[in-house]
């Protein structure tokens, strides 16, 4: 698959990393129905090629990486809730979520909404000093139905996500790095350079052990601590004799959620 394929998305393959890119800069890449098509093919395109190692996903243009919903369908559409069904009929989120190998979200400029929402579903996220996050859907009267209501309280306080969720308020990248929904912050100019070495750098990672390692985090976040350690152990001594975590799953057998 080569560029300039899909309408609304770019896809390229350089080595083993899959390079993603948002491509309606003068929207500042809004999310709309035909992004969600593109994305979606692009997403299990990637979940069944075995040569992919790393995902590499940000946004084309100066402005942003993603300025949330297109509001422009919710004119178009019956109601807001057809828009948003429309929207979220593919299952897009819950792919780039569930894909086997590591993801890393390069933010700039703007994100919003759903763009946070695509961001924090990605393992690794680094952002640019120019970046400023807000997730407004409260403002039109919905919540935030990209999982964003199950992410983001899993990485910052639960008291922090109710009052981003809530008021919609916007933080700039250093805030967004103090309170857990970005990893590292560099300068603009260093982001496409620093995002690629470290999509570079997880690709050379033996899989088996990037899938063990999610499965042991997942431990971490869903079971008692006791019940965890057991489960590090049995992925331990899996990944020792060359069994590792199966595809999509941990040690037990149960779907792995990559988030």
């Amino acid at each position: 698959m080569i560029a300039g394929l899909f309408e609304t998305v770019t896809y390229e393959k350089r080595g083993r990393v899959a390079h993603v890119i948002l491509n309606r800069p003068d929207v500042i890449n809004a999310f709309n129905v035909q992004m969600r098509d593109d994305l979606s093919e692009i997403l299990v395109a990637i979940s069944w090629d075995s040569d992919i190692a790393a995902v590499l996903l940000r946004g084309a243009g100066d402005r942003g990486f993603c300025a949330g919903a297109d509001l422009s369908e919710f004119g178009s559409a019956s109601s807001q809730a057809a828009a948003r069904h429309a929207r979220w009929e593919r299952d897009v989120f819950g792919v780039l979520r569930n894909l086997p190998v590591p993801t890393v979200a390069a933010l700039h400029g703007h994100v919003v909404g759903s763009g946070v929402e695509l961001a924090l579903l990605c393992d690794i996220r680094i952002a640019a000093a120019d970046a400023v996050f807000s997730m407004p859907e409260t403002y039109y009267g919905l919540i935030a139905a990209a999982g964003g209501t199950q992410t983001l309280p899993r990485v910052v306080r639960r008291g922090r996500a109710l009052d981003l969720l809530l008021t919609g308020s916007k933080f700039d990248a250093a805030e967004a790095r103090r309170i857990g929904i970005v990893q590292r912050v560099v300068g603009r100019g260093e982001l496409v350079d620093q995002s690629e070495r470290i999509a570079l750098n997880l690709a050379a990672l033996d899989p088996e052990l990037f899938r063990s390692l999610k499965a042991a985090l997942a431990a971490a976040r869903d079971l008692p601590l006791a019940d965890g350690l057991a489960r590090e152990r049995r992925l331990s001594i899996m990944l020792d004799r060359g069994v590792g975590a199966q595809q999509g799953t941990d040690a037990d057998g149960r779907p792995i959620e990559y988030i």
